[in-house]
């Protein structure tokens, strides 16, 4: 059937109606969306390019977490205004940490069929010194006290520690010689006093005491436990159950750590928890949340940890002795180090 020329313009018009009402309402849930982002980068803390460093005194660096394109950048901001302008450095980590003017850090490098990842060893003006592949997914970075020694955490199958399903492996390197032990779990373990052998070993979330002794997370059978390392023995040797992620104090006399509760979801099984290494006394901070971070020590009093925030993480502080209560440190931020600190 022919149809005459009103109705061919009668259908004309109504497709270029319907098209234009397409148009428009594609063009409104942009700009929508765009007007959300905006606002978050408005609401967010301000950050500018410039020139970060390892060893400035008086500042804090970190993982920016900010929208925009400084997202994901080592920044510095001042310890005594942590919500003030940011400086950011243009190098992008996943995970990070630095002491003594030495950085590590755990990069995505994009290309190719797949996501690979690789560990940077920085030097004090974020220059690279090493640089390794990495077998899977970064999960956790450290720096000994005096830079010469870093590990790094990957995983290697899952990517979360609140299942049984993953697998990790954790390297340390000797920054001076290059010498690395790739795998800690080919140390010989030692639980509960006795020689241990078993396929499902894990060791991960290492924390140093000096270059040679360090303290790790070594799970098998179904349990974890605080393990003291050390690298010219190659040994792990077990202290304490129920460990997860350890951080050493400054003063060498305490372990915070992440701790398995009975009752608490398992999809956010943790709570923040302090040990005291000569009485093995456990004390519970007064974060109630589940923390699955490895905190670090801001000093001998306050712990530094992650939740997450509007912008993927939030920092926020609490005291190591059980008193006080919970706050947060700082927006928009994750892997935060402070300068001359451990």
């Amino acid at each position: 059937m022919r149809l005459g020329r009103r109705h061919r313009l009668l259908i004309l018009l109504a497709a270029v109606l319907l098209l234009t009402g397409v148009a428009v309402g594609a063009t409104l849930h942009a700009a929508g969306r765009a007007t959300e982002k905006d606002r978050a980068r408005s609401d967010g803390p301000p950050v500018r390019s410039g020139t970060v460093t390892l060893d400035a005194p008086g500042r804090s660096v970190f993982r920016n977490m900010a929208w925009g394109p400084h997202r994901d950048e080592i920044s510095s901001v001042a310890d005594s205004d942590p919500s003030g302008p940011r400086t950011a450095s243009g190098v992008r980590c996943l995970r990070f940490h630095t002491a003594a003017g030495t950085g590590v850090c755990l990069q995505s490098v994009r290309g190719g069929l797949r996501e690979a990842y690789r560990a940077v060893v920085l030097d004090a003006r974020l220059r690279e010194v090493r640089r390794y592949d990495l077998a899977g997914i970064p999960s956790r970075a450290r720096v000994s006290p005096d830079g010469q020694t870093v590990a790094w955490t990957v995983f290697v199958s899952g990517d979360s520690y609140a299942g049984t399903a993953f697998s990790t492996r954790t390297s340390v390197l000797d920054v001076r010689s290059g010498a690395i032990d790739r795998n800690l779990e080919d140390y010989r373990v030692v639980v509960d006093g006795r020689p241990h052998k078993a396929a499902d070993i894990n060791v991960w979330g290492v924390t140093f005491a000096d270059d040679t002794r360090f303290y790790a997370t070594v799970a098998t059978g179904g349990r974890t436990y605080l393990a003291l390392g050390d690298r010219s023995a190659r040994t792990l040797r077990t202290l304490h159950g129920n460990v997860e992620c350890p951080s050493l104090s400054p003063d060498g006399t305490r372990i915070a750590y992440k701790k398995r509760v009975q009752g608490a979801s398992s999809d956010a099984p943790w709570r923040l928890y302090v040990l005291d290494l000569r009485t093995l006394r456990e004390t519970a901070t007064a974060e109630r949340r589940s923390v699955d971070d490895q905190a670090v020590w801001r000093d001998a009093r306050t712990l530094v940890y992650s939740l997450p925030g509007n912008y993927g993480s939030d920092l926020w502080t609490v005291p190591a002795d059980g008193s006080g209560t919970a706050s947060r440190a700082m927006t928009a931020a994750l892997a935060p180090a402070f300068t001359g600190r451990r």
